[in-house]
């Protein structure tokens, strides 16, 4: 996050701003929160379904566990953001 804060005042200061380069770093920066918040919620769905007694090391059957419910959580949410971009497709395409 530094670095967009630092791109973006060196080009305040200059009294130029790229708004095509400030939209990009944005987009960037969302995209980047929503990976982490995935990661997160998947870590703590997964561990909370799989991990009975947690210690310092996983057993075989919680490793298949934790394996399985991270596949099945990326696919749901893969499915989920080709539905939400078609359908964001279909909606700019009629406006």
């Amino acid at each position: 996050m530094d670095g967009f804060g630092s791109d973006f005042s060196s080009g305040a200061g200059s009294g130029k701003m790229d708004t095509g380069t400030i939209m990009e770093q944005v987009k960037v920066q969302i995209a980047v929160a929503n990976a982490q918040e995935l990661l997160q919620r998947m870590t703590d769905k997964c561990f909370k379904k799989c991990i009975s007694k947690p210690g310092g090391t996983l057993d075989n059957s919680e490793q298949k566990c934790i394996a399985m419910c991270m596949d099945r959580y990326m696919d749901a949410w893969n499915t989920v953001s080709r539905a939400y971009n078609s359908r964001l497709q279909r909606e700019r395409a009629r406006i």
